[in-house]
C-alpha cells in the first residue's frame, strides 16, 4: 500500500485494435518511487497498455491522469533492445545524445546543456569509455544500458522499461537490477516482464494484464492455482531470497484500485 496522490491514476481503460477489445476496463494507480512490474501472457495487452500510459495510443473510453509535467521527455521510454537497428552507423554517444530529442524536438540543435546531460547519463550508466564505440560493437547488457542512457538524458519523471532482462546475460542482469534500484530511489519505474526472478528485491508491485489487470501489492500472501486461474505463466522468486506468490484472481477478474 502506498499513500499520497498517485503520479498516473488510470481508471476505467478500454482499448483494442480492428475492433478487438485488449484492454478491458482497467484501473491502475503508479505512485511516486513506486516499482511495477506488469506480467501477463503473449497477446495479453501489456505492451498495449504501456504504450497508452506513454500517450503513444488514444484509449477507446476511460481517463489516464497524471501530475507528470506536461512538456516532451518527462516519460521516459526504454524499448527493447532487440527492436533496436544496430545497423545504423552510430556511436554511443550519437545515441545516447538522441534522447535529448524527446525534449527539444526533432527539428531543433542540440545545445550546450543536451552535451552535458549525455556525459553525465555516460558516466552514470559506466558507459564513458564506449563513448566513441560503434553500436554495433556492443554486448547486449550494454546495449540495454545506452537504451536507459538516452531515456535519462531528458531527465525524465518516470521511466518505462519493455522486457529490460530479455536477452541478456546474468551479469548484465545484476548490473541493471542495481542501476533500477538506484533509478528508483529518485522516480518510479514501470517495467513489462516475463521474467520477475531477474528483479527479486526490486519489484514492489505486480500487475497480471490479460485483457483484464489484476493487481497485486508487494508481500502477498501464498496462493495455489495462479497459473490455472489466470492462464499465464508467473516464476516464483526465490535465488536465495523467501518465495513470493501471487494470489488468486478474483472471481470475474477486473480492475485493481489500489487504496
Amino acid at each position: 500500500m502506498q499513500g499520497g496522490e498517485p503520479v498516473i491514476r488510470v481508471r476505467d481503460l478500454c482499448f483494442g485494435y480492428d475492433g478487438e477489445r485488449v484492454i478491458d476496463h482497467v484501473d491502475l494507480d503508479i505512485h511516486a518511487q513506486d516499482f511495477l512490474a506488469i506480467i501477463g501472457p503473449n497477446g495479453g495487452g501489456k505492451s498495449t497498455l504501456m504504450k497508452l500510459l506513454l500517450g503513444l495510443l488514444r484509449p477507446w473510453s476511460g481517463e489516464i491522469r497524471t501530475r507528470i509535467g506536461a512538456h516532451r521527455g518527462q516519460l521516459g521510454w526504454v524499448p527493447q533492445f532487440a527492436t533496436f537497428d544496430r545497423g545504423f552507423p552510430l556511436r554511443v554517444s550519437e545515441v545516447v545524445m538522441m534522447g535529448a530529442l524527446g525534449a527539444r524536438g526533432l527539428l531543433r540543435r542540440y545545445a550546450k546543456e543536451d552535451r552535458l546531460a549525455t556525459e553525465a547519463a555516460l558516466e552514470q550508466l559506466q558507459l564513458r569509455e564506449l563513448g566513441a564505440t560503434p553500436v554495433a560493437e556492443l554486448s547486449g547488457g550494454q546495449m540495454q544500458r545506452v537504451l536507459i542512457a538516452r531515456a535519462l538524458v531528458s531527465k525524465p519523471e518516470i521511466l518505462f522499461l519493455d522486457e529490460p532482462t530479455a536477452s541478456i546475460d546474468a551479469e548484465s542482469r545484476e548490473k541493471l537490477r542495481n542501476l533500477l534500484l538506484e533509478l528508483n530511489q529518485t522516480i518510479p519505474i514501470v517495467i513489462v516482464t516475463h521474467d520477475l526472478s531477474s528483479l527479486p528485491d526490486a519489484v514492489k508491485n505486480v500487475a497480471c494484464l490479460n485483457r483484464q489487470l489484476y493487481y497485486h501489492p508487494g508481500g502477498e500472501a501464498v496462493a495455489e492455482g495462479l497459473e490455472k486461474v489466470y492462464g499465464c505463466h508467473v516464476d516464483l522468486i526465490a535465488h536465495g531470497h523467501p518465495h513470493r506468490v501471487l494470489s488468486e484472481h478474483p472471481p470475474g477478474g477486473g480492475g485493481a484500485r489500489q487504496p
